[in-house]
């Protein structure tokens, strides 16, 4: 049977990050994917990805759905997943999932996602922060998400921007123990 993963893309910069999730569980043997982008990620994904972007990730994915769409299959506890990667994650998604204001589709996911116990990672893009921002953060945490900053692992020597985008991705990916092969591109 294969490993349902739900991916959110808010609208933090950083959505190739996102991008690079879904292209790598999309070519993991096991994994079918879920998706939900915010209206803010739709448009954050045209600036730094491009015009297609969505097209081409709906292409890579089982299922899309709408933002607005709380009704869907990924807002209920009894659609079993094995985990969710909200990749960005702005400081509104964050701050939502912490005060439990599921009143999207990416925050009600989010949401099932800690009240059934089940993996949720939150790469959230935002520097500097202030204590709100790190409380959001604790409080998240106390309710079971991991907090991801989507951080470049400097010594392994990045070379492009590419290189620093598919780390992170591939650590985020890691926390959900899902296995990718080393070459996957």
């Amino acid at each position: 049977m294969n490993r349902r993963i739900v991916v959110g893309i808010t609208g933090a910069s950083g959505a190739a990050i996102g991008v690079r999730v879904i292209e790598l569980l999309n070519k993991a043997a096991d994994c079918e994917v879920h998706l939900v982008v915010s209206g803010s990620g739709e448009r954050t994904l045209i600036h730094e990805v491009g015009a297609d972007a969505s097209r081409r990730l709906d292409q890579l994915v089982r299922q899309r759905y709408a933002v607005d769409d709380v009704g869907a299959a990924i807002a209920s506890g009894s659609f079993r997943t094995d985990g969710m990667i909200i990749a960005p994650s702005s400081i509104h998604t964050l701050s939502a999932v912490a005060s439990s204001a599921a009143d999207n589709l990416v925050v009600r996911a989010a949401d099932v996602h800690l009240k059934e116990r089940r993996r949720l990672v939150l790469l959230v893009r935002e520097t500097p922060l202030h204590l709100g921002h790190l409380r959001a953060m604790a409080t998240a945490t106390e309710h079971g998400a991991i907090i991801v900053p989507p951080v470049p692992a400097f010594y392994l020597h990045p070379t492009t921007v590419a290189d620093i985008v598919d780390q992170i991705a591939r650590r985020a990916i890691s926390l959900l123990d899902v296995s990718l092969s080393i070459s996957a591109t």
